[in-house]
């Protein structure tokens, strides 16, 4: 079974403060996209390696990648990228979609996600824990009441990269999610396609860089780790 890995590095870093795609954002002297490649590289799963990056950089990605990688424009939004990038693996039976801004995550946690779907699962998602107490509230007022407190004993804080068969991938993408920004990740048009997603272990390595905070806890990271 062939395997693809489609990175997706199309976004802009505008909460880290950096006028520049989040990807190139520069940790611990080198580049997320950077980074985040080491670590699937490293999994030794992926048979073909996508990029999606933003319209009119394909220079400067082209530098960082290097040949073995396909870089593709991406969309308007998160969802219009992948389509754009699983659309160049059209023959992968199985397809990962991994953010750029994970880019610490190990490659053990690629490598268990892949097994899940030669195990026969349509898809499987890496995910901790909740160690927070999590309220539902009503949301749009300065004083929001809560409505439920959830059992966090049951929840799971997801990561990627997400996997899939590449046809339940692919049929799930063809498919219009409601609202101007897509689906909020690729799993949930899996769910809502009705097949079954399961989920794997993650890890706190897999943390999302959103802001300034997140870049520093993995320049600390980084420096643990060596």
């Amino acid at each position: 079974m062939t395997t693809a890995v489609v990175v997706t590095a199309a976004g802009m870093g505008t909460r880290l403060g950096f006028n520049m795609p989040k990807a190139l954002v520069p940790l611990a002297g080198r580049t997320l996209i950077e980074h985040a490649l080491d670590g699937v590289i490293a999994s030794s799963i992926a048979d073909r390696i996508v990029v999606t990056i933003p319209p009119g950089t394909e220079d400067v990605f082209s530098a960082l990648v290097g040949a073995d990688v396909t870089i593709v424009a991406g969309g308007d939004h998160r969802q219009q990228s992948v389509k754009n990038g699983i659309d160049a693996v059209a023959d992968a039976d199985i397809i990962l979609v991994h953010d750029a801004a994970r880019c610490l995550t190990p490659p053990a946690v690629m490598v268990r996600v892949r097994d899940a779907i030669r195990a026969g699962h349509a898809g499987a998602v890496p995910a901790i824990p909740v160690t927070d107490t999590i309220k539902q509230v009503e949301p749009g007022s300065p004083y929001e009441p809560i409505v439920h407190t959830l059992d966090r004993s049951v929840m799971r804080a997801v990561q990627t990269p997400q996997g899939f068969r590449g046809d339940v991938l692919r049929a799930a993408h063809a498919t219009r999610w409601p609202g101007a920004d897509g689906a909020p990740d690729d799993a949930i048009l899996v769910e809502h396609a009705g097949h079954d997603v399961v989920i794997v272990e993650g890890s706190h390595m897999a943390m999302k860089i959103t802001t300034v905070l997140d870049l520093r806890l993995a320049e600390l990271l980084l420096q643990g780790q060596s």
